[in-house]
């Protein structure tokens, strides 16, 4: 029976400590055939999700939402920690010999709060081991201990700056694409420019956010439950967006050069489709249409007013709906495991971009310098 608590002890320890390296130091696979933090996510964002649709509120609803991305990644550690705490505290009960204070006997609980206290090093001595093994055990743990508090210190940092530098281009996508951002939006915005330069510039700094998106994502799945500042944009948001807009300039807009684009939508599919294996999405075989024959149209129109002209025929439309198959299908099932809503081809109505609002309009307004803020609007 001890020689069995021994060999769990044993398994339970590398098994946290194999998962624990693959997700920090070794983060590189899409897909793995067993991981503890794999399975940690899987039960508990399920859980997470059925809370939240108990939340009317809208905006309450992302909040608790929010929450998840920072509080798993606490709990995340946590889970390693009480991993090693019960891994030791097996081991030591099938082969280390102690002794307690006051002679009382040693069960697996008071063996279970040894390791605890070892793990944490606390050293009360209440409890000391007395064999040779016992003593490197104690050693050990104690050491990982001290080990595990360098993770912590280390692996946050490094999570909250890949953070950070992927919400900047979903902030920079503001003003350019609308709040929440749109194809339609971003190409009428830029159809009045001039130099086509313009578009293959932010195509380029698209394609390189969208590989640093996959790397980091893949390294810390983690990130995948962090949300935006703001509740009308998103990283899937952002993601749909660049892959909507390089379709229809692959399908064919004239004045605007292909090869950029082309790039760029490998790039973001890439990152869409590896994303949707890594927070176990479901492919959905009947999923709604996000862009019906009227929609078109009136994103044809859209852009033909703000002189961009999208082609309209057989071909380019055949063009267009191969493209949208190679993505969507990934977008969507990332939206739905995720509880994130994917942005539309054009919006329905004119909204202000998130730059554009503010607590102190309505007080601005009602002092008669609403025309200031009507000419900053008629500017852009």
């Amino acid at each position: 029976m001890h020689i069995l608590s021994a060999i769990f002890g044993i398994l339970i320890i590398l098994s946290v400590l194999l998962d624990a390296f693959e997700t920090i130091v070794l983060p590189r696979k899409v897909q793995r055939a067993f991981r503890l933090t794999s399975w940690f996510y899987r039960h508990t964002w399920v859980p997470w999700v059925k809370l939240s649709r108990q939340i009317r509120s809208n905006s309450w609803r992302e909040n608790f939402l929010g929450y998840f991305g920072p509080l798993s990644l606490i709990l995340l550690l946590v889970f390693w920690a009480i991993g090693l705490i019960f891994g030791f505290a097996f081991l030591q009960f099938g082969v280390g010999e102690h002794v307690r204070l006051g002679n009382e006997p040693i069960t697996f609980g008071i063996l279970l709060y040894h390791s605890g206290e070892t793990f944490f090093t606390l050293g009360y001595g209440d409890i000391t081991p007395i064999s040779g093994l016992a003593r490197m055990l104690a050693v050990m743990e104690a050491g990982m201990g001290f080990a595990f508090l360098g993770v912590v210190v280390g692996y946050l940092p490094v999570i909250y700056s890949s953070f950070s530098s992927r919400e900047l281009e979903i902030s920079l996508l503001d003003s350019r694409a609308g709040s929440p951002p749109s194809a339609g939006e971003l190409l009428a915005r830029l159809g009045c420019c001039p130099d086509t330069l313009v578009l293959d510039n932010i195509f380029r700094a698209w394609e390189r956010w969208a590989a640093d998106l996959l790397s980091s994502h893949i390294s810390y799945p983690v990130l995948c439950f962090f949300r935006s500042q703001h509740s009308n944009q998103s990283w899937l948001g952002t993601l749909t967006t660049m892959l909507d807009v390089t379709s229809l300039v692959l399908a064919g807009i004239d004045g605007i050069s292909k090869e950029q684009a082309k790039l760029t939508f490998a790039m973001a599919r890439h990152a869409a489709v590896d994303l949707a294996q890594v927070v176990n999405a479901v492919y959905d075989p009947h999923p709604q249409d996000r862009l019906s024959v009227d929609q078109l149209d009136a994103l044809r129109k859209h852009l033909a007013g703000a002189g961009m002209r999208l082609k309209q025929d057989e071909e380019a439309d055949q063009k267009l709906t191969k493209l949208r198959s190679l993505y969507e299908p990934y977008c969507e099932a990332l939206g739905r495991r995720l509880l994130l809503t994917l942005p539309p081809w054009l919006r329905a109505e004119a909204r202000k971009d998130n730059w554009q609002s503010g607590p102190w309009d309505r007080a601005i307004q009602a002092k008669g310098l609403g025309d200031k803020v009507r000419v900053i609007d008629d500017h852009f």
